[in-house]
C-alpha cells in the first residue's frame, strides 16, 4: 500500500493515510514522505499526554506554522478551526480520530488554531512544522467556547493553566486583525 492524502473541505487542510508494514516483529510505518506531502519542515516536536488531557486551541499569528500531526502512541481526537478570514471555511471546526491503529496524518495549514483531546491511557503526539516555536506569538482560544460547539469526550478534561485562561473565537471575529498570520 502506498501513502495517501484525502482532502477535506477547508483549503489546505488535508488526511494523510499513512504506509504499514506490519510483520511478527510489529510494524513499521512511513510516516512522511516529500513526493507526497510537498513542504518543508524545519522544527518537529513530540507531547506525551495521559488520558483526559486537553491541550489548546494555540496557533501563531507572526512566524505562523503548517503542522502535520502524527500519534505514534495511543489515541487523539484532534480539532482544528479554521482562522484564515478571507476563507470559505472561516471560524467552521473539522475533527478527526488520529491513532497509533488507523495510521492517519493530519495536515494543518497556516491559519488554524489546533487543540486535540487525550483518549487513549497513554498519548504521544509527533508533530512536524514549518516555523519555529514563538511563545511571543502563540495565541489561542478556549476549548470549550460555545461558538465552535464542540462535543468533547468530557466536560472536565485536564488543561495547562494557560489553555483554561484563553479568549473566546468572538474576541476575535472583533480583532480580525489579530489574524494576520504571517
Amino acid at each position: 500500500k502506498k501513502m495517501k492524502i484525502k482532502k477535506t473541505k477547508f483549503k489546505g487542510l488535508f488526511i494523510v493515510k499513512q504506509k504499514l508494514n506490519i510483520d511478527k516483529r510489529g510494524y513499521l510505518r512511513e510516516t512522511h514522505n516529500d513526493k507526497i506531502i510537498k513542504k518543508k519542515f524545519n522544527f518537529e516536536y513530540f507531547t506525551f499526554s495521559k488520558f483526559n488531557v486537553l491541550r489548546g486551541f494555540h496557533f501563531q499569528i507572526k512566524h505562523s506554522q503548517s503542522k502535520y500531526v502524527n500519534v505514534l502512541k495511543g489515541k487523539i481526537l484532534d480539532c482544528v478551526v479554521d482562522l484564515r478570514y478571507k476563507s470559505k471555511t472561516f471560524g467552521k471546526t473539522f475533527k478527526i480520530i488520529l491513532s497509533e491503529k488507523n495510521s492517519l496524518g493530519l495536515f494543518i495549514p497556516r491559519g488554524f488554531a489546533h487543540a486535540y483531546y487525550s483518549l487513549g491511557k497513554e498519548n504521544l503526539v509527533y508533530y512536524k512544522l514549518d516555523n519555529f516555536y514563538k511563545p511571543k506569538f502563540e495565541r489561542g482560544i478556549i476549548w470549550n467556547d460555545k461558538e465552535l460547539n464542540i462535543n468533547w469526550p468530557s466536560k472536565k478534561p485536564y488543561l495547562s493553566k494557560k489553555d483554561k485562561q484563553m479568549p473566546e473565537l468572538k474576541y476575535f471575529f472583533k480583532n480580525k486583525k489579530h489574524l494576520n498570520f504571517k
